[in-house]
């Protein structure tokens, strides 16, 4: 088909079949085709060299922090004209361990049942019946605890995931302009979502994923609710080590606060104004683009993956996470993380330990995260595969 486009091109029409000149358009897609062949073959062939992506990644590692805050990693900072323009919150908030080890930039690498946090494609690629309990701390002052629980069950071609994800926090006082100390009242934050996950592997390097989540804020008198979608698509390059992960997190519809809230105003009749009309809030959507590279893979005892993902949030800046994650004979992990672009984020770590003996593979993960105003996370993580 290739000879017939190059003939064509050359003139000379009448030696291709009557068939190819009924289908011009077929011989255009045939070319298509053929060109991005060549294109993945000869990417493949250079992801085959000794160590590319992790040179690029180490360049990346090397020249981004030299650059002012609002150019690192040529990411704009028009995002931050859209800071505080979306509710939900509580869903961007991390929660497994791993994760937060590695400033979540695991959107090719989260092969368990942690993927339905971050890439539904991954799911796939659990290996069997996966289990994932999450817990973790945030925020200095008043505490915000998350959970997550995770399931992953094999279903013929696909894989069927259950997951729910919660935040609660302390109580804290309510406090006005004319009662600045708190007027008695308190309130604390109750969120959760419930998510079903359907994800299939076409081949062995291609997956994708889709999530429909329920989604459910509640805070003092008023409850929102909503339904959101997660997509997305997981891709091994051949046998290089490299993969490529892409997802949307959290996209829906938007949703209105129902109920009222009642608040002192003496120029109110009794002195309390109620209100019970309120705009309506976004979903935080997210854009993830992640590409990892395994290291030593000739190596029986040690393995290194190194990892970057650009965040692009439909409410602030562009960011960029780079992260590492080193195994000894298999048992004992560890992980490391930073991401550009986060003027407080001071960098996260983490640890894990495989359980011999239970299931195809068990593990135990503790993940740490420093911010400068807002204070330290601390997760703990259980994943098992049966």
């Amino acid at each position: 088909m290739t000879a017939f486009v190059l003939t064509a091109r050359a003139g000379a029409d009448a030696t291709l079949p009557n068939a190819v000149i009924a289908r011009p358009q077929a011989v255009a897609i045939s070319t298509r085709r053929c060109t991005l062949q060549s294109l993945s073959f000869a990417f493949e062939r250079f992801m085959n060299r000794p160590y590319p992506l992790a040179a690029l990644l180490l360049a990346l590692l090397a020249f981004l922090p030299a650059l002012p805050v609002s150019a690192q990693g040529i990411l704009p900072a028009f995002g931050r004209d859209r800071s505080g323009t979306v509710g939900f919150q509580f869903l961007k908030v991390p929660t497994d361990a791993r994760s937060i080890g590695l400033s979540q930039s695991v959107v090719t690498t989260a092969e368990d049942a942690s993927s339905l946090l971050y890439n539904p494609a991954l799911a796939a690629r659990a290996g069997g019946l996966s289990l994932n309990l999450s817990r973790a701390s945030h925020f200095e002052g008043t505490l915000f605890t998350t959970s997550y629980a995770g399931l992953l069950i094999p279903a013929g071609p696909v894989v069927v995931g259950l997951s729910i994800q919660s935040l609660d926090s302390d109580e804290m006082d309510v406090t006005t302009e004319f009662q600045p100390t708190g007027t008695g009242q308190t309130f604390r934050f109750v969120d959760l979502a419930a998510g079903l996950t359907v994800s299939q592997s076409l081949t062995d390097l291609f997956s994708y994923g889709v999530t429909v989540r329920y989604i459910r804020e509640s805070v003092f008198e008023l409850t929102t609710q909503t339904a959101t979608v997660d997509l997305g698509i997981a891709y091994d390059v051949g046998s290089t080590g490299a993969r490529i992960g892409v997802a949307i997190r959290n996209f829906g519809l938007d949703a209105t606060p129902d109920g009222e809230i009642s608040r002192v105003d003496p120029n109110a009749p009794g002195g309390v104004a109620t209100t019970d009309d309120f705009e309506s809030i976004t979903p935080p959507t997210t854009f993830l683009l992640g590409l990892s590279y395994d290291l030593m893979r000739a190596s029986p005892d040690h393995a290194l993956t190194v990892a970057s993902q650009l965040y692009r949030p439909n409410d602030n800046t562009e960011t960029l996470g780079l992260a590492a994650e080193y195994t000894f004979k298999g048992l004992l992990i560890l992980r490391g993380g930073y991401r550009l672009g986060v003027e407080e984020y001071r960098g996260s770590l983490g640890a894990g330990l495989r359980i011999p003996g239970l299931g195809e593979d068990a593990r135990v993960d503790y993940g740490y995260q420093s911010m400068e105003f807002l204070g330290d996370v601390h997760a703990f993580s259980l994943n098992v595969t049966l």
